[in-house]
């Protein structure tokens, strides 16, 4: 029986852009309902969805978002690239509840396509591929952090992606040896109530806080959180295991900040005012803008170190796979015109192509200035940071 996509067209290449042409004009309708508490996998890391009741998980391309509307993305459209077809194995490391959707968009546009999709933690994926090793039916692996990546890449279980796939990103975005692609961006910022501060009050230097007395016992963090733990490994990596020590525990000493569960949860309590700003990626703030577009809360970026660290969620062809062909061509489907906008719309991510611009009153990625000589990689190195974090007494 031939297999039919969810708008009803058939898998062909004339049904494939009919398909696409549809979707732009918002005739996919939503299915994913509230969004409000989507995270991204166990690692804690990756974008969360918006706490709306619109869900434009469906509207891929549309142009449609909760902060108003956007024009066609720009970009290569999935119509102009390679047909998938085939079966193909993904191990991925973002949430079904982010990602799902748009797995399954590029899944029904085709034909004789499927996605077998195993999700988890991304660092549980990586283990569990060394461990299956040249047995592993992984064929791409979709991470949501460049850490994992650079595990996978390091362990010689990924191999090199086609020039014209990672060229689609700034070199700044991808292995110099060609064998992870980063897909969508995150940004580390400091969220701050309005009400309070405002965004000249705000160190740009991510040492300053111990030293202003404004701040005491008026910020949040989340310890145990992926993202968080991805930012001291910067500052560790950058600045060294003693200078990051030192920072922690003056942050502590002087009970500069409160402890929550998640980045989310930080974001909020800004907004509400019971904390004054905090440290979080910056698409948790877009994600309360959304379910409230007067909320008390701003954006604040500090430059040229950790605390402006800019991770990246990507994917990796699995070096044992039968079928590099359809894997990178998937990968390639990542970059898309339609998945870059799905990224803006659904997870309030930076897009990575130059085509398509981030939600709300964001700077670019090129006005961002994060630490020019962080390899992002070496996020890998997860394990000196637990323990540092533990020896402070933060975990």
């Amino acid at each position: 029986m031939e297999r039919r996509d969810s708008a009803g067209y058939e898998g062909n290449d004339g049904g494939r852009r009919r398909f696409l042409a549809a979707v732009g004009a918002g005739a996919v309708g939503a299915t994913a309902g509230c969004l409000g508490g989507l995270m991204d996998g166990s690692d804690g890391g990756g974008g969360g969805g918006g706490n709306n009741s619109t869900d434009v998980a469906g509207q891929i391309g549309s142009g449609r978002s909760p902060f108003g509307n956007r024009g066609p993305p720009g970009g290569t459209s999935m119509q102009e690239m390679p047909d998938l077809k085939g079966k193909l194995t993904l191990y991925s490391g973002r949430g079904q509840a982010l990602v799902g959707e748009l797995i399954g968009f590029i899944e029904n546009l085709y034909d004789g396509f499927e996605v077998k999709t195993q999700y988890g933690g991304s660092t549980e994926l990586v283990q569990q591929i060394q461990t299956e090793g040249k047995n592993s039916p992984a064929d791409v692996f979709y991470s949501v952090n460049a850490g994992s990546l650079g595990m996978l890449s390091e362990a010689g279980r990924t191999t090199k992606l086609p020039k014209d796939v990672l060229t689609m990103v700034d070199e700044r975005f991808h292995d110099p040896q060609g064998k992870w692609v980063g897909t969508s961006g995150r940004a580390r910022s400091v969220p701050f109530n309005t009400n309070a501060f405002d965004e000249r009050a705000i160190p740009n230097d991510i040492f300053a806080f111990p030293n202003q007395k404004k701040f005491d016992g008026k910020m949040g963090w989340a310890p145990s959180y992926g993202s968080f733990q991805a930012f001291v490994t910067a500052m560790r990596l950058l600045n060294g295991r003693q200078k990051t020590k030192q920072w922690l525990q003056a942050m502590k000493r002087k009970k500069i900040v409160k402890n929550y569960s998640d980045e989310f949860l930080v974001a909020q309590a800004v907004a509400r005012g019971e904390i004054k700003a905090g440290f979080t990626n910056h698409y948790y703030i877009q994600r309360v803008l959304a379910g409230n577009k007067n909320a008390s809360i701003g954006t604040a970026f500090t430059k040229n170190d950790a605390g402006s660290m800019f991770n990246v969620a990507g994917a990796a062809v699995v070096n044992t796979t039968g079928k590099k062909q359809l894997a990178s061509n998937f990968v390639r489907h990542l970059l898309s015109a339609e998945a870059q906008e799905y990224f803006a719309v659904k997870t309030y991510e930076y897009p990575l192509i130059p085509e398509v611009q981030p939600l709300g009153r964001l700077p670019t990625i090129d006005e961002l200035e994060p630490p020019a000589n962080l390899d992002l990689g070496q996020l890998s190195k997860l394990k000196p940071t637990l323990d540092l974090l533990r020896e402070v007494g933060l975990l």
